[in-house]
């Protein structure tokens, strides 16, 4: 059957892109941001997943006001970079796994949660930062991708609680699916960080590291922080951590920290990252 072997999370700072895109990496200011990444890129070529289920946010490239699901599944074949602006990105075209999403998409739905299923979307660089920072810059992507959007821009996005429920069915439905599959999720976004208003830059560290350290062992104090606290403490854009809480929920009770990285600053934002892995109940 296939299984959940680990959980990742990483900011998807789009900084971080044009810094690798445009080969900045190893000028100072960024070479400690992407340093924190290397133990992950070799730990990654050895782990070789077969498929990376990608929680993240769209920004306005995919879904605009018109339509804002609150979780969304997309489950085509492939996935181009988008245009946000500047022309697309120079990485590689993201090859789906429609066979497993299509199966999660069914189990999630069964399983009470309201999942959109998306056969056509862009994706920006809330999905292709953290590849680039996993992967690095190869001419094909060495896995196949399950995105699954969630909305954290416009109020109300969904609860910690939620989110890591629907991590939850999301590792039933993995669990499930017939073919014997190295399956990662990852949970991308954050940390504290505000991108408008008199709190423009706001960086919380001591917020920050403590929520990474909460996301280890079994506790699940995190699955009930309210909105109201991510936005006073982490800014207004930190609730993109709620995506972190579905990786976390899809790992099960106990979970081991083989990795963590976390800087300040990389843009106008802190960077963390981390690597877990299920422990067996």
């Amino acid at each position: 059957m296939a299984r959940i072997t680990a959980g990742v999370a990483s900011s998807h700072i789009p900084a971080l892109g044009y810094a690798s895109d445009f080969d900045k990496t190893s000028e100072p200011y960024w070479t400690p941001a992407f340093a924190g990444y290397e133990w992950t890129r070799a730990w990654e070529a050895e782990q070789k997943p077969d498929v990376v289920i990608l929680v993240f946010n769209d920004h306005a490239s995919a879904f605009d006001m018109n339509i804002i699901p609150t979780f969304a599944i997309a489950c085509a074949e492939e996935f181009q970079p988008a245009d946000e602006g500047w022309g697309p990105r120079p990485v590689p075209v993201v090859k789906g796994h429609p066979d497993l999403a299509w199966h999660i998409a069914q189990s999630c739905i069964l399983d009470e949660f309201d999942m959109t299923i998306i056969n056509e979307m862009p994706v920006d660089h809330g999905l292709t930062v953290p590849l680039s920072m996993m992967f690095g810059k190869p001419a094909a992507w060495p896995c196949r991708v399950i995105p699954i959007a969630v909305n954290v821009v416009t109020y109300p996005p969904p609860s910690g609680n939620r989110c890591w429920m629907l991590g939850e069915a999301i590792a039933k439905a993995v669990a499930s699916f017939p073919e014997d599959l190295n399956v990662q999720i990852w949970g991308t976004g954050g940390m504290s960080h505000q991108l408008q208003g008199p709190r423009a830059g706001l960086i919380n560290k001591a917020w920050d590291n403590a929520f990474i350290d909460k996301l280890e062992g079994d506790t699940q104090e995190l699955r009930y922080i309210p909105h109201i606290e991510y936005l006073r403490e982490a800014g207004s854009e930190g609730i993109e951590l709620v995506m972190w809480l579905i990786m976390r929920g899809a790992l099960g009770k106990t979970t081991r920290m083989l990795h963590r990285h976390y800087h300040v600053p990389a843009s106008n934002t802190a960077v963390g990252h981390v690597v877990l892995q299920p422990e067996q109940e």
